[in-house]
């Protein structure tokens, strides 16, 4: 009995100690420092606490707007369609000579300027105009010979669509290049401006030939690349006389290439309009 008491009492005293080395063991969980592991381990070392970030903030940033690119003004770009202004009065063409070919012709008959110089021809073509003799004011003489004999300011140059049956363009641009650079020549002081091809109509776009507006927006595009090129104002006559779809109108033309009355007083208006500065 007394053995029985006495085994009791010793179960009474190892039960504080076990608390005891519970608690401790607590304490040096808490602690942070698993026992064995430096303190400066950055294997184990503990994270730094985390600070709440409020969801909204967690969305990227959206990047800030760029100001658009600054473009170039129509007069800061030399192959740009001069822009449109107040209108001129006629006699801003006193000075102008009128190169080209049978289009110009009709201009000279139906637009009602009655000032300025022609020199056209029917047929004529970036190329014939070098060689080929045909009636002026200056006599029968090539037309860009006739043009190195009269006296001018500006010279307006409308030709390429007796040139559309050319194979392809190269044949166009250096021709081209070759009468800038001639008109240059003899005409150092003056401005030389190159107006677009006018397009043809729509019917005589359909009848399948060669002379369609596929060629002449090909053919612009050769005279817009030279008028940058060769530093020369581009006016825009096109846009002054064709249909919302871009072929010539109906109403303004007798054969769907040359216009009439209507039409040749557009394209004058257009040109009263668009007059060419010293900054084009």
């Amino acid at each position: 009995m007394v053995g029985k008491r006495e085994k009791q009492r010793k179960n009474r005293l190892r039960l504080p100690g076990a608390l005891l080395a519970l608690t401790a063991a607590v304490l040096l969980l808490s602690s942070g420092r698993p026992s064995g592991v430096a303190a400066d381990s950055p294997a184990e070392a503990p994270e730094p606490a985390r600070q709440m970030v409020p969801a909204a903030a967690i969305l990227a940033e959206p990047e800030a707007e760029q100001p658009p690119e600054e473009q170039p003004s129509a007069q800061e770009q030399p192959w740009a369609p001069v822009p449109e202004s107040e209108a001129v009065e006629d006699t801003y063409f006193d000075d102008v000579v009128f190169l080209g070919d049978s289009r110009t012709d009709g201009f000279r008959l139906y637009s009602g300027l009655e000032t300025g110089t022609y020199l056209c021809a029917t047929g004529a073509t970036v190329e014939s105009v070098f060689t080929k003799a045909v009636e002026t004011g200056q006599g029968k003489l090539p037309l860009l010979d006739a043009l190195a004999e009269t006296p001018c300011g500006k010279i307006y140059v409308m030709l390429g669509v007796n040139e559309l049956g050319w194979n392809g363009t190269d044949i166009f641009r250096d021709q081209c290049g070759r009468m800038i650079d001639r008109i240059r020549s003899d005409h150092p002081e003056a401005v030389l401006v190159l107006q677009s091809i006018i397009p043809v109509s729509r019917k005589q776009d359909e009848k399948g030939t060669y002379v369609n507006n596929a060629r002449v927006d090909a053919y612009n595009t050769v005279l817009r690349e030279l008028a940058e090129e060769k530093d020369c104002p581009f006016v825009n006559v096109a846009e002054a006389v064709t249909d919302g779809d871009g072929f010539l109108r109906a109403d303004w033309n007798f054969d769907g290439v040359h216009l009439n009355q209507a039409g040749c007083r557009a394209w004058l208006s257009y040109l009263r309009t668009h007059p060419v500065t010293a900054e084009n």
